[in-house]
């Protein structure tokens, strides 16, 4: 049995029943079954399920965002937000997948040859809890798209906002199969990725969680898409826009609460404008107001559950113990519900096992680097590689922050976001492969040449 917790008022919600055996084979084999259909449908077909499915979403979005208010805290505005990002989603697959998906000719010494993109069957996800609807849409898209079908074992926490899909999807008029919720615990993953009739996985989620599903795909010889944790790095060189640097950075540290594998971790400022960017990020972050997850005036919710509010304050306060310095926040607020204060943290040893790990809180660490060289060695000291976000007026410092940050992504002059036109994923122990764009759509594809 799963119950969801209210983590704004520590209450008990909806509950809902784990699957048995007999009704997890009987998803995997109406998967099956679908599969043998919907490989087969046209473009036009897909794309206007797609289409449907994202009417959905607009149609319900005000119910839709209130369920992940209720199960995991984000603010009702960032909620909403997610829900209408997920309608983008489907129409920019329904839109523009067919073109993605055409074939392409080309010539060999011995006559002619092409390229098809072909479906490969069932695609289990694991996903996470901290963005439920869009983290799940970002295999969804594009795997209704290629003609494949998706099986969803979602988080624990969050099995009304699993409940919802699945019912946007059915409402949506999709045949039975091509996408069914799968309400099980994580045991149960290993037995499905050894499934024959499961042809790939894919998961978001924790190292420790990606590392098990990456083995089971391992054994089974499958392929498996990763994105996994980040600790990304905010580089803030003395050419930028200081207020703009500033601004951003504080809604980049605690968006989600600072549940977000792409938050900005790591402040990292040239040592000429370290002072005044502490001044002005400081002022910011202390002006953050967290509160009811429903008050249109609320900052930042609560973290996901006590659980995850007590990790934060405990690497906070083993890093402190190896001589960081807390310059203010990073309490747990009295009252109801697991809402925390957002906080700055200096004087951070980055050899520190805390300094190396992903800070999953409103928290932020702040370096001070000399020069270029410094600030790119403290982005890449840590064992993650998913996102970056730096900020100069200066060309060539730009070039050398594209070429030699070892991230998946980097964003320039702006805090870094996903969307479905640009590929998403890291490097590192961030996990590898990547989502959104053309090359989601084609990672659990047949890229099957065809000569004559």
């Amino acid at each position: 049995m799963f119950t969801s917790i209210n983590p704004a008022t520590g209450t008990a919600g909806e509950s809902f029943a784990e699957l048995t055996a007999d009704e997890i084979e009987t998803r995997v084999a109406r998967a099956a079954e679908a599969y043998k259909s919907w490989r087969a449908t046209d473009y036009d077909t897909r794309s206007r399920l797609l289409s449907a499915i994202a009417d959905q979403f607009d149609a319900n979005r005000q119910r839709l965002a209130e369920i992940a208010v209720r199960e995991m805290g984000k603010t009702l505005k960032s909620a909403l937000a997610e829900v209408e990002k997920c309608a983008v989603g489907f129409r920019h697959y329904a839109q523009e997948g067919p073109a993605m998906l055409a074939t392409r000719e080309f010539a060999t010494a011995g006559g002619t040859g092409k390229a098809r993109w072909l479906p490969i069957g069932p695609v289990l996800a694991v996903m996470p809890w901290n963005f439920p609807y869009w983290q799940v849409v970002r295999f969804l898209a594009p795997t209704i798209m290629a003609g494949n079908v998706g099986l969803l074992k979602h988080a624990s926490s969050v099995q009304g906002v699993a409940a919802a899909i699945e019912e946007m999807v059915i409402a949506a008029g999709a045949p039975a199969g091509v996408f069914q919720n799968l309400a099980i615990k994580s045991g149960k993953v290993d037995a499905l990725i050894a499934d024959d009739r499961i042809a790939a996985v894919t998961l978001t989620g924790s190292e420790g969680a990606g590392m098990k599903v990456a083995e089971a795909a391992g054994r089974a010889l499958k392929k498996v898409v990763l994105e996994l944790g980040g600790s990304d790095p905010f580089i803030v060189m003395p050419s930028a826009d200081l207020d703009k640097a500033a601004k951003t950075a504080v809604t980049a540290r605690i968006q989600n609460t600072g549940q977000s594998c792409i938050c900005a971790k790591r402040m990292i400022v040239h040592a000429d404008i370290y002072d005044a960017f502490l001044e002005k990020f400081s002022a910011g972050m202390k002006a953050v107001k967290a509160g009811d997850p429903m008050d249109a005036a609320t900052d930042m919710g609560p973290l996901s559950s006590e659980e995850q509010r007590q990790t934060v304050l405990d690497q906070i306060e083993m890093i402190r113990a190896e001589g960081a310095t807390m310059l203010f926040g990073g309490e747990a607020l009295p009252g109801k519900g697991a809402y925390m204060s957002a906080g700055i943290l200096v004087d951070v040893p980055i050899d520190h096992a805390v300094a190396q790990e992903e800070l999953f809180g409103p928290i932020a660490m702040v370096f001070k680097a000399d020069d270029i060289d410094a600030a790119i060695r403290l982005a890449n000291d840590v064992p993650f590689g998913l996102g970056s976000s730096v900020w100069t007026e200066d060309a060539d410092e730009r070039e050398r922050f594209e070429r030699e940050i070892e991230a998946g992504m980097t964003a320039v002059n702006q805090m870094l976001a996903s969307s479905p036109e640009a590929p998403f994923g890291g490097i590192k122990r961030s996990g590898h492969g990547r989502e959104l764009g053309p090359y989601g759509l084609h990672e659990f594809m047949n890229l099957k040449t065809v000569l004559g």
